[in-house]
C-alpha cells in the first residue's frame, strides 16, 4: 500500500514548471522582460558583449537588434558600457533621446572584477543626472550585470 501512496503522489506532482518560467531560467531575455515585436536598439557593441543575450533577445523580440545608425525611436535601448567607454552620464542622456517616454535602458556593465567594471555609485549618479530611475538589477551573463533604467513617463526634455 505503501509504494502505490507514493506513485500517486509523484503522479499528482507537476512535472515541470510552465513554460514562461522555463524560458526565464534559459532565455536571459525573458528576464529581462523583453517582449515580442519590440524594437531594440544597441549601442557599445563589441567583441567582449554576451552573446547568448543578444541571442535571447533577438528571439524574444523576433527582430534583429537595431544598431547605433536605426533612425527611428526604439522601444528599448540596450548600452554596453565599460569604464573607460567614456562619460556614462552623456551615454544615457543620448540614450534617453532615442527612446519613448516611459522607455526602458538596459544598461549592461561588466561585472565586479573585469575589465571596464563600473562602480554602482557611478552607475546610480549617471542615471540621477540623466533623469533615469534605476528600477532593477540583474546577472545579464557570465560577465556582465543589467541595470534597467526608465524614464519617466513625461519628464523627457522635447527634442
Amino acid at each position: 500500500m505503501a509504494a502505490a501512496f507514493s506513485e500517486d503522489m509523484i503522479r499528482r506532482q507537476p512535472v515541470s514548471a510552465t513554460a514562461d518560467h522555463a524560458e526565464e531560467r534559459t532565455n536571459p531575455a525573458a528576464r529581462l522582460g523583453f517582449e515580442p515585436g519590440q524594437v531594440v536598439q544597441e549601442i557599445g557593441y563589441d567583441d567582449d558583449v554576451e552573446l547568448e543575450l543578444r541571442e535571447g533577445i533577438e528571439a524574444t523580440t523576433g527582430q534583429e537588434l537595431v544598431d547605433e545608425e536605426y533612425d527611428d525611436v526604439a522601444d528599448v535601448v540596450l548600452l554596453w558600457f565599460r569604464d573607460e567607454d567614456g562619460d556614462l552620464t552623456d551615454a544615457l542622456v543620448d540614450a534617453i533621446g532615442l527612446i519613448e517616454d516611459g522607455g526602458t535602458v538596459w544598461l549592461m556593465t561588466p561585472k565586479t572584477g573585469r575589465d571596464g567594471y563600473v562602480e554602482p555609485s557611478d552607475i546610480n549618479e549617471a542615471a540621477q543626472t540623466a533623469g533615469l530611475a534605476q528600477t532593477k538589477s540583474i546577472s545579464a551573463g557570465k560577465d556582465w550585470t543589467g541595470s534597467r533604467l526608465v524614464t519617466p513617463k513625461g519628464a523627457k526634455a522635447k527634442r
